[in-house]
């Protein structure tokens, strides 16, 4: 594990996510990553809502558990889980270049929706926060969505593009938190942090 050595952990982080691990070090909250793993498949009839919801409670409370079997230092544990939806359809990570191409090509020209959700789990104390992020794409030509598989960065990414990155360059309006969009709202993480530090304060 690697916390942000200039500063006492706080957290543990149950991602293994570089994006949102920048975003901590940005705001200089000290944490530890541990690994978990979770089913992050669509429940039927479930809404993005829930989902995202979901899957960010699933990972914080299996992260709980983990620093519960290995003795770990107790501290919070932040679960996280960001999907992109447009016209109600969850767009996830792309399995392939023809499915990257496809996700692109419905958010060229288009408004969406990044929902972030995130769940801190602490003893008996859990705490839940939800953001809702539209986002206003160009319309982008068939050549720039090649061009942009090819530079890699849509592996990996949920709708197949980085905000931080190449992808910022599609963008035209955003309305909300941008670190949502990254992986991790900020705002609701510090808030979620100080309120689980107040209920329950620790070493």
């Amino acid at each position: 594990m690697s916390p942000d050595t200039a500063n006492k952990a706080r957290l543990y982080l149950a991602s293994q996510s570089p994006r949102r691990a920048e975003l901590l070090e940005q705001v200089a909250l000290g944490f530890e990553k541990i690994s978990v793993d979770t089913d992050e498949s669509v429940l039927a009839g479930e809404s993005p809502q829930d989902y995202v919801q979901r899957v960010a409670i699933a990972k914080a409370q299996a992260g709980l558990a983990l620093v519960e079997q290995q003795g770990l230092s107790p501290l919070p544990v932040l679960g996280a889980d960001t999907s992109v939806i447009i016209d109600g359809q969850i767009l996830g990570k792309p399995r392939d270049r023809d499915h990257a191409l496809a996700m692109l090509g419905q958010l060229s020209g288009s408004t969406h929706q990044v929902m972030s959700a995130i769940c801190l789990c602490y003893q008996q104390c859990q705490e839940t926060a939800l953001s809702i992020t539209r986002v206003s794409f160009r319309h982008i030509e068939p050549d720039e969505l090649e061009q942009y598989w090819l530079s890699g960065e849509p592996l990996g990414k949920a709708g197949a593009y980085a905000i931080q990155g190449r992808g910022a360059l599609f963008v035209e309006n955003i309305e909300g938190s941008y670190s949502a969009v990254v992986g991790l709202p900020l705002l609701e993480t510090g808030q979620l942090l100080q309120k689980i530090e107040q209920l329950e304060p620790y070493e």
